[in-house]
């Protein structure tokens, strides 16, 4: 068996203006942003570059090549592929994974650092990526011991007169046989993008479940009090800004998917192995339209329970001014009352003790009128859904 190369890659919407920042940053300019140049020299110093190459082919591309023999390649969609010469499978993938989590990432995150934040429910998802070795004319039972030795189970293979693939849960043996190497880089690329794109979407499907729950727990509560009413819709304000970031994300990633499906389609060295990917990539539009749809419910139910918790508030704030209206009239009404009855005043210590105590009694009156809302209990009424359908 002759070991050839090893892959790791990750995928995250970019554009072709991210790309040339990127390039920017790997080539050592100056940024046009408010960013530390003292920051972005060290960030880039720990990436020992060798190599840094603007390409245009039908993605534009960067080509990167460190010190150590890490060869880089970022394209303008955000794909983002790592490669170097096969030499021990755990220790190869421990140094690109090092690599791409410890260097590269920290340098193209804090050059993203401005605009719109990252959904706190995003940032701290750690991404497993796919793991790919490359393997020239190796026999069944040398593959197998290699997906043991990373204790991987043999979930699927694709056995093709070119190449095979044998896929386990994070773990991928392309065995070439006859088939040109670029071809088989390419695959890699689709797969990659394959991957990360259905693990997006499977983690914005959790996410709608975890943030429907959360607002189903608050409308689930049957009676809140008044002074429970401004928190809990300040709650469901901040998921409502998860929402709205999240399905923004949702809602680029269809010109990502139909730009890579398209490629692959038209493309003469890649239309051999197109039974492979043609069918994943339609099955990847059509669970992106379902995933959006399922984030139009969740915006749907974060706006209808703002809508709810906005009229209890306003329930609330009227009940406390009916409460303040009622003690100002009766304090009105008490001093024209006393100018009615008595002659003019003249200020003495009775009545200034006078005016304490009706002071006294007004602030008295209004704490309780107001402890009397606070503590006042407010139905929740909103149509009961089945939550056992889908």
């Amino acid at each position: 068996m002759k070991a050839e190369k090893i892959f790791i890659g990750g995928w995250y919407q970019r554009t072709t203006l991210h790309l040339s920042e990127i390039y920017d940053f790997l080539k050592g300019d100056d940024s046009p942003l408010d960013l530390s140049k003292e920051k972005l020299k060290s960030l880039r110093d720990k990436l020992e570059l060798e190599t840094v190459v603007m390409r245009a082919t039908e993605f534009e591309h960067i080509n990167v090549e460190n010190k150590q023999g890490i060869m880089v390649r970022i394209f303008e969609d955000g794909l983002i592929v790592l490669n170097k010469d096969f030499k021990n499978a755990k220790e190869d993938i421990a140094e690109l994974t090092d690599f791409y989590e410890n260097k590269l990432s920290p340098g193209l995150g804090y050059i993203f650092s401005l605009g719109a934040p990252v959904p706190k429910e995003l940032a701290n998802i750690k991404t497993v990526y796919p793991y790919f070795i490359v393997l020239n004319k190796a026999e069944p039972t040398e593959i197998e011991n290699l997906l043991k030795e990373f204790n991987q189970s043999k979930y699927s293979e694709i056995k093709k007169k070119e190449f095979e693939i044998y896929r386990g849960n994070k773990l991928y043996v392309i065995n070439n046989i006859k088939e040109d190497a670029n071809v088989i880089e390419r695959l890699i690329n689709e797969q990659i993008f394959v991957r990360e794109f259905k693990g997006q979407l499977h983690r914005y499907l959790n996410l709608h479940r975890i943030i429907w729950e959360k607002i189903a727990a608050i409308k689930e509560r049957g009676k809140i009090s008044g002074k429970e009413v401004g928190p809990l819709k300040g709650q469901l304000e901040s998921y409502e800004k998860t929402i709205n970031l999240i399905s923004s994300r949702i809602n680029q990633m269809g010109v990502y998917v139909g730009t890579r499906g398209a490629i692959v389609k038209n493309d003469p060295d890649l239309k051999r192995i197109t039974s492979i990917l043609q069918f994943k990539y339609e099955t990847l539009t059509n669970t992106l339209a379902y995933v959006k749809e399922i984030w139009t419910m969740t915006r749907n139910y974060v706006n209808s329970s703002l809508d709810l918790f906005s009229g209890i508030q306003a329930k609330s704030t009227e009940s406390s001014i009916k409460n303040l209206t009622v003690i100002t009239t009766a304090g009105v009404a008490g001093t024209l009352l006393g100018l009615f009855t008595k002659k003019m005043p003249t200020f003495t210590l009775d009545s200034l003790i006078y005016f304490c105590i009706l002071v006294f009694i007004g602030y008295s009156a209004n704490k309780i009128m107001k402890t009397v809302a606070i503590r006042r209990k407010y139905e929740i009424k909103d149509v009961e859904i089945d939550r056992n359908i889908g």
